[in-house]
C-alpha cells in the first residue's frame, strides 16, 4: 500500500499538469501594453505576450509597426485555460477594453497600427466574433469598424515591451492617464 501512495504521489502532479487545456487568441486593441494589463487580470488567463500580427513584414519591430508599412498591428497572444476562462469571455474582456467605433486607432494612439482586430483561428471563433459584432451594432446603433482577419502569425514584441505596465508602473499609469483610455471606455460601456 505505501508503495501505491508512493507512485500515486508521483503520478498525480504530473496528470494534473496535463490536465490543463491550454489555448491561445490573438486581439489588437491599440497600445498592447494596455491589453496586456486587461487580460492578465483574468482568472484562467496564463500569459500575455505584447506583439505583432496582420501584416506582411517577417520579424518586424517595433519601429517598422509604428512608422512603417509592415500592416501590422500591436497584438496580444493570450495563453489560456479553456477549463477556466472560455474564448467567449475573453472576447467580452477585449470590447470593454477597445473603442470599437474609431477607425482611426485607438484612444490617443491613431494610425494603422493601432487599430482594433479581433483574429479568428477557427470557424467558431469567427462566428461568436461576428455574433458579437452584430450585437454591439445593434444595442448602439452604430456601425463597428473593429476588423475581424484570419489569424496567421504573431512575432513577440521586444523584451522592453513585455509586461510594461508591471516594470514601468509609474511611466504606463501616466500614459494611461494622458491618453484618456479609462474614460473612454467608461463612456462607452458604462462601466
Amino acid at each position: 500500500m505505501k508503495f501505491v501512495s508512493i507512485v500515486l504521489f508521483l503520478i498525480l502532479p504530473i496528470n494534473c499538469a496535463f490536465s490543463e487545456n491550454l489555448n491561445k487568441a490573438y486581439f489588437a486593441g491599440g497600445c498592447f501594453w494596455c491589453m496586456e494589463e486587461s487580460f492578465e487580470k483574468l482568472e484562467g488567463v496564463k500569459e500575455v505576450i505584447s506583439g505583432y500580427s496582420g501584416g506582411t513584414t517577417s520579424n518586424p519591430t517595433y519601429k517598422e509597426v509604428t512608422f512603417g508599412d509592415t500592416g501590422h498591428f500591436e497584438v496580444v497572444e493570450i495563453i489560456y485555460n479553456n477549463n477556466i476562462i472560455s474564448y467567449n469571455e475573453l472576447l467580452k474582456n477585449f470590447w470593454i477594453n477597445v473603442d470599437p467605433f474609431d477607425a482611426f486607432g485607438q484612444f490617443c494612439d491613431k494610425g494603422y497600427s493601432y487599430r482594433s482586430v479581433a483574429f479568428y483561428q477557427n470557424a467558431y471563433e469567427k462566428n461568436h466574433i461576428e455574433k458579437s459584432i452584430s450585437e454591439i451594432e445593434n444595442k448602439f446603433s452604430k456601425r463597428v469598424v473593429t476588423y475581424v482577419r484570419e489569424f496567421e502569425i504573431f512575432y513577440k514584441a521586444e523584451d522592453k515591451h513585455q509586461d510594461y505596465y508591471q516594470e514601468y508602473l509609474l511611466n504606463y499609469l501616466m500614459y494611461k492617464k494622458g491618453c484618456g483610455r479609462e474614460e473612454v471606455l467608461k463612456r462607452i460601456w458604462k462601466l
